[in-house]
C-alpha cells in the first residue's frame, strides 16, 4: 500500500507537468497558423492535421518535447506576397528534399561542427530577443492583459507541479468567452482542398519567394541551435536529438504533409524551450498537444476556429516573452570567455535586426577575427617573455 501511494502521486506530478509543457509553445503556433489561415488558401483541417501528425510523430520519436512550428518566412510570404496553394506545397516539398540531402550527405554534421559556441550562443540571443519583440507585438495596447498574464504564468510556474501555461491559456479563454466579444471565426478561412500536386512553374516562384529566405533560418534555428539547446537542457537524451535528425525529420514532414495542404513546418528552439520551461521533460507533451491538433482537425473549420479565436493575443505574448527569456539567457553567456562576449553579441544583434543567416555570417566572421586577434596576442606574449 505505502509503494502505491508513492507511486500514484508521482505519476499524476508528472501528467500535470506533461500538459502544462504541452501549451507552452502555442505563442508561435497559434499566431503564424491563424494568420494563414485567415488568408483562405490553405483548408484549417488540413493545417491541424499537418501539425498534429507531425508532433505526435515527434514525441514518439525524440522521447522529449522537441516542438513542431511553423516556418516562420514562408508563412510571412503567405501573408505579404500571397502564395498559392500549389507554391505552398511546392515550398514545402523543395525545402523537405534539400534538408534530406544535407542530412543523407552528411553536410548537416560537417556545417554544425564548424559552428563555434559563441556563435551558436549569439544566435540563441538574439532568437531569444526576436521571441520576445513579437511576444510583445502581441500584446500590443493590451498591455494590462499582457501584463496579469505573465504575472500568472511566473506565480504559478513557482508553484509545484502547477501546469502553469495550461491554467493560465484555458482560464483566459473561458473569461473571455464569457465576459469578452471574442474574435470570432476567422472568415477567411474557407479553403477546403486536402490535396494540390505543384506545377513546375510552382516549383520556380516557390524557390525564390519562400525557399531561399527560409533554408538558413531553418538550418540555424531549426537544426544546429535545437539540437545544441537540447545538450544545455536535458543532456542525458540530447543523443537523440542531432542536427542530422532534426534535419531528417523536418525534411520529411514537409516531403510528405506539404502536398497535402499542411503549412510549411521545422522544428524550433524556441519551441523546444517553450515546452520545458513550462514541464514538459518527455514526448509525452508534444503528443498530447499532436492528439488535441487531430481533434481540431476532425472539427467543422468554424468550429475550431472560433475556439481558437478565444485565446486573447495578450496571453499568448506573454508565453512567448517568458519562453524568449529562457532562450536568450543560456549558461554560455556567463560562462564564455571575455573574449567571446563581442562575437555573441555582435551575432545576437544581427539575428534580431535582420535575421539569422545575417546572425550566423557575421558570428563566424568576427569569431575568426576574434581568433586572429588571440593568437596573435600570445605569439606577441611568447615572444616578450623569450627575450
Amino acid at each position: 500500500m505505502r509503494e502505491t501511494v508513492n507511486i500514484v502521486p508521482a505519476t499524476v506530478r508528472a501528467a500535470c507537468r506533461e500538459a502544462g509543457g504541452a501549451c507552452g509553445d502555442l505563442g508561435t503556433l497559434l499566431p503564424y497558423a491563424l494568420g494563414v489561415l485567415a488568408t483562405g488558401v490553405l483548408a484549417p483541417a488540413a493545417v491541424f492535421a499537418g501539425f498534429g501528425l507531425a508532433y505526435v510523430a515527434t514525441g514518439l520519436i525524440y522521447a522529449m518535447p522537441v516542438a513542431v512550428q511553423p516556418m516562420k518566412a514562408v508563412a510571412a510570404v503567405v501573408l505579404t506576397q500571397g502564395l498559392t496553394a500549389p507554391e505552398i506545397a511546392a515550398t514545402g516539398m523543395t525545402l523537405g528534399v534539400l534538408l534530406l540531402v544535407l542530412a543523407a550527405t552528411g553536410a548537416i554534421d560537417r556545417i554544425a561542427r564548424f559552428l563555434p559556441q559563441s556563435v551558436i550562443s549569439g544566435l540563441q540571443l538574439g532568437l531569444g530577443l526576436s521571441l520576445g519583440l513579437f511576444g510583445l507585438s502581441l500584446i500590443g495596447d493590451q498591455w494590462w492583459v499582457g501584463a496579469l498574464a505573465l504575472v500568472a504564468l511566473i506565480g504559478l510556474g513557482r508553484l509545484p507541479h502547477c501546469p502553469a501555461a495550461l491554467v493560465v491559456v484555458a482560464g483566459a479563454a473561458g473569461l473571455n468567452a464569457v465576459f469578452g466579444a471574442g474574435s470570432g471565426p476567422i472568415e477567411g478561412a474557407d479553403a477546403t482542398a486536402w490535396f494540390t500536386l505543384p506545377e513546375p512553374s510552382d516549383f520556380v516562384t516557390a524557390f525564390g519567394l519562400a525557399v531561399l529566405p527560409q533554408l538558413p533560418l531553418t538550418l540555424t534555428n531549426a537544426v544546429i541551435v535545437t539540437a545544441a539547446l537540447a545538450r544545455d537542457l536535458m543532456p542525458a537524451g540530447a543523443h537523440r536529438v542531432s542536427e542530422r535528425r532534426l534535419a531528417v525529420t523536418s525534411g520529411a514532414f514537409n516531403l510528405l504533409l506539404a502536398p497535402f495542404g499542411a503549412l510549411p513546418m521545422c522544428h524550433g528552439a524556441g519551441g523546444l524551450a517553450a515546452h520545458h520551461r513550462f514541464g514538459a521533460r518527455s514526448g509525452a507533451a508534444v503528443v498530447i498537444l499532436g492528439a488535441i491538433l487531430l481533434a481540431f482537425a476532425l472539427m467543422p473549420a468554424s468550429a475550431t476556429l472560433g475556439l481558437l479565436a478565444q485565446i486573447p493575443m495578450p496571453v499568448l505574448g506573454a508565453l512567448l516573452i517568458v519562453t524568449a527569456a529562457d532562450l536568450a539567457i543560456s549558461p554560455r553567456l556567463f560562462d564564455a570567455k571575455p573574449s567571446c562576449r563581442p562575437v555573441i553579441l555582435l551575432a545576437g544583434v544581427a539575428t534580431v535586426v535582420w535575421n539569422p543567416a545575417i546572425g550566423l555570417a557575421a558570428g563566424w566572421v568576427s569569431e575568426l577575427i576574434r581568433q586572429r586577434i588571440v593568437r596573435s596576442t600570445l605569439a606577441r606574449s611568447s615572444a616578450e617573455n623569450a627575450d
